[in-house]
């Protein structure tokens, strides 16, 4: 009986109109950002999660709008009359949202599987957990929704608890995290544990997962909410509506005590397997991440020709070149004071920008300089780059390319004077002297030193 009323309330209800609308605006998201997640498991897990910044709030609206549909046809002393229980009508109006709201945010997350499919070259078996969370939060999302619109049976709860969720889901973390005031200015905040009762990821890197103990402990937080929702909305006694509230409180009272503090990123873990390297040996080395593989045969290429330009001209030139294994800064919640450094016949380079299909985009000729600029990096941790530094090393690549160091777009004329000026000297000095300048100035970078590079740069300019 209880299954035949669940099929006609996913005919008749409201319930296949909220999941239409979440699935359209979901996909839309998520399809409107393929470059930020194609190829990549993790990241389209982390990108479906972060869809409920939208999809929250209208699961509450939804959840409302169909609650208020007994007072809404004025049949609740009716329904009150009969001697059957409150849960056993609400469950199966409940049950017909949530497979709904459910059904739509994997539907969403299926839809987007096309675009990491073809070029995924690593699946984190963590994408399901971190994928999974969103289920109970979508369903205590609707269950709290319909509690409030049987509650106050209004035309005007469902906008109010569409914001309310909105304000709650995606404003207040930046607000966590805002950066701070006096000594601090500039700097973001650690966001509190408490962050992470909400369920909504932003910026993770492509080398990180969230740890399985905290998508376990959102989980468990999520499903007593869930439980709280369903069991007001069936309470009809004060009473009930005070034990209601429990498992929520147990489910906080648990979790928030064991959730890390920094939000995303006091979550995020490197991934190991993630940023083990996948190596073309068919000539000198390139290697690429296993997050990354499929970039590997657009980068050889360009990598080569880079090794080969630095093996004409540079002494003790490198003869591999790897990809970096290091987070990008913005996604670490401490910065490492010390990473590991790379050796002098390795050249590191930065991951190339994404396409939406998951390879490389090269296009901008913007690759090559970077190889070859690499040369005068090591990954230093959190060492900051003065200009000086900068202008350096575009000389030093302009040498390796025995050509005037190329303006930048919307660079000063000034700027570019100054760097045509102190190439210019560079290479006016003997042949052998420029050698032994920009062996100096490359072994003194792989130290973290930047006195050696500087000196490629005319005493007497700025």
């Amino acid at each position: 009986m209880t299954g035949r009323i669940l099929r006609i309330e996913l005919r008749r209800s409201a319930a296949l109109g909220i999941a239409l609308l979440l699935l359209v605006l979901g996909a839309v998201l998520l399809l409107s950002s393929t470059r930020f997640f194609a190829g990549r498991w993790m990241q389209l897990a982390v990108l479906a999660r972060s869809t409920l910044v939208v999809l929250l709030p209208l699961a509450l609206a939804g959840g409302a709008w169909l609650g208020r549909r007994d007072a809404r046809y004025r049949v609740n002393e009716l329904f009150a009359s009969t001697v059957r229980p409150r849960w056993q009508r609400v469950v199966p109006t409940a049950g017909a949202l949530a497979v709904s709201v459910v059904a739509a945010y994997l539907l969403i997350f299926l839809v987007a599987v096309g675009w990491v499919v073809p070029t995924a070259g690593y699946f984190p078996g963590a994408t399901i957990v971190v994928t999974a969370v969103g289920v109970p939060a979508l369903v205590a999302a609707a269950w709290l929704g319909m509690a409030a619109g049987r509650a106050v049976p209004r035309v005007i709860t469902a906008p109010v608890l569409a914001v309310v969720g909105f304000v709650l889901v995606g404003l207040v973390p930046e607000w966590a995290s805002a950066p701070g005031t006096g000594a601090e200015i500039g700097q973001p905040r650690a966001e509190p544990a408490g962050v992470l009762l909400l369920p909504a990821f932003t910026g993770l890197d492509d080398f990180q997962t969230i740890a399985t103990r905290v998508s376990l402990l959102q989980a468990l937080w999520l499903v007593s909410l869930a439980a709280t929702g369903l069991l007001l909305l069936g309470a009809v006694r004060r009473r009930a509506v005070a034990f209601a509230v429990l498992p929520a409180l147990l489910g906080v009272a648990v979790a928030l005590p064991l959730l890390p503090a920094g939000g995303a990123r006091g979550a995020a873990v490197v991934d190991p397997v993630a940023i083990e390297l996948v190596c073309d040996n068919d000539g000198p080395q390139v290697c690429v991440t296993r997050a990354h593989a499929a970039l590997l045969p657009d980068v050889v290429g360009p990598a080569r020709q880079a090794l080969a330009m630095m093996a004409a001209k540079l002494p003790n030139a490198p003869i591999r070149a790897v990809q970096t294994q290091q987070v990008t800064y913005w996604a670490r919640l401490t910065s490492d004071a010390a990473p590991p450094r790379h050796s002098a016949d390795t050249v590191v380079f930065d991951t190339p920008t994404i396409n939406w299909v998951g390879r490389a985009d090269l296009s901008g000729d913007y690759f090559l300089p970077s190889l070859l600029d690499a040369a005068w990096r090591q990954e230093c941790g959190d060492q900051s780059v003065r200009g000086d530094v900068y202008r350096a090393r575009t000389v030093a690549t302009a040498w390796l390319t025995g050509q005037l160091p190329a303006p930048h777009p919307g660079s000063d004329p000034a700027e570019t004077a100054r760097l045509e000026s102190a190439y210019q000297a560079l290479v006016s000095l003997p042949e052998v002297e420029q050698r032994r300048r920009v062996a100096a100035a490359r072994e003194g970078a792989l130290e973290c030193r930047d006195d050696e590079l500087v000196a490629l740069l005319p005493a007497d300019q700025p």
